[in-house]
């Protein structure tokens, strides 16, 4: 489980079939074989370690359902490690388990922060968003600005700007989305009420 709050940025190394392998820093510390990171905000686990790089073995399910297979050699990736349950939790509560894609459809720069606007493809993703409410865009936590038909946009701070890759955003790109964890319950739980109706 994480938080969205993003340790730091990584640099693709390389990819091969299903390995991708990511420079880091920070986020290596503590890292074992065996240990999830979430990279994009997608929960992986490290098969291969080096001095400055993890290794992970990418799966087809997770291709299909998430932006990695966009990603290329020199392309920056958001990188966070697993919270402490004895932790502080900055964001909200990440699963690492994206929900599907969405694309950036504008880019509007407000003097130093930003406005993004994301369309989703997939229908079921709507009725897990709420005006205010929390989503996390390529593994970072944000809130829900201004919620539309089939998009949502989100307001972004200088500091998340840069310490993230969402400041080199622009209109066309393919971004990871995972939706409230606590909204997904519900909805859960309410559908199977209605079935038993």
């Amino acid at each position: 489980m994480f938080t969205g709050i993003v340790e730091e940025t990584g640099r693709v190394l390389r990819r091969a079939g299903a390995r991708l392998v990511v420079g880091a820093g920070v986020t290596l510390d503590a890292t074992q074989l065996g240990s999830s990171l979430a990279v994009n905000g997608v929960c992986l686990t490290a098969v291969e370690l080096g001095a400055d790089s993890v290794g992970f073995d990418v799966g087809p399910e997770t291709f299909a359902r998430s932006a990695l297979g966009d990603l290329s050699p020199g392309d920056e990736v958001n990188l966070e490690r697993p919270m402490r349950l004895d932790g502080f939790v900055g964001g909200h509560l990440v699963l690492g388990h994206v929900d599907g894609v969405g694309v950036v459809e504008a880019v509007e720069r407000e003097a130093e922060t930003a406005r993004l606007r994301i369309e989703w493809r997939d229908e079921g993703l709507g009725p897990l968003l709420i005006p205010k409410g929390s989503v996390a865009l390529d593994g970072v936590s944000l809130t829900v600005a201004v919620l539309g038909a089939r998009a949502f946009e989100i307001n972004v701070i200088p500091h998340t700007l840069e310490r993230t890759t969402l400041g080199g955003l622009r209109a066309g790109r393919r971004v990871n989305l995972e939706m409230d964890v606590i909204g997904k319950y519900v909805l859960r739980a309410l559908s199977l009420r209605e079935e038993r109706r």
